[in-house]
Formats: structure tokens, C-alpha cells, sequence
């Protein structure tokens, strides 16, 4: 089966703990090594999505930021 250019797929088996191994060509196409944190997206409709590291890494910033409460002053 081809894909449109730009659009791929795998096939990847679940491992008895329900982990899978993102096959190599995946991993150079999204520069993803060992180590890495990866972002697991869901919707009960849609299924599952990993996006790439640009944005994995601004959702990342934007969950982990330091945001002061409401009233909370600055106490440099």
C-alpha cells in the first residue's frame, strides 16, 4: 500500500506490560532516542497520538511553567 507523501504507518505488537517499540524509521523521522520523554495524546474517538518533539516540548513547557495563583505577589 503506498501513503501520500509525508504520511506513514507501522505495524507494532503490545508486549505483555502493554509496551510497543516505536520502529526505527519512525524514531530517526521524529529524531526520538533513547531516553527521550514522549508526549501520549488520546481522545476516545480519534485514538492515540505521539506529536513530535516541537510540539511535545512546547506542551511540556506550557503544563510544567510556574503560573502564580491568583493574588500571589512577587516576593524578589
Amino acid at each position: 500500500m503506498e501513503f501520500p507523501e509525508g504520511k506513514y504507518a507501522w505495524m507494532v505488537k503490545i508486549g505483555e506490560k502493554g509496551q510497543f517499540v516505536i520502529p526505527k524509521q519512525a524514531r530517526e523521522l521524529f529524531d526520538i532516542k533513547s531516553g527521550d520523554s514522549i508526549l501520549v495524546l488520546a481522545d476516545v474517538h480519534r485514538g492515540i497520538a505521539i506529536p513530535p518533539k516541537d510540539i511535545r516540548d512546547k506542551y511540556f513547557s506550557m503544563l510544567f511553567s510556574e503560573i502564580d495563583a491568583p493574588g500571589q505577589e512577587d516576593h524578589k
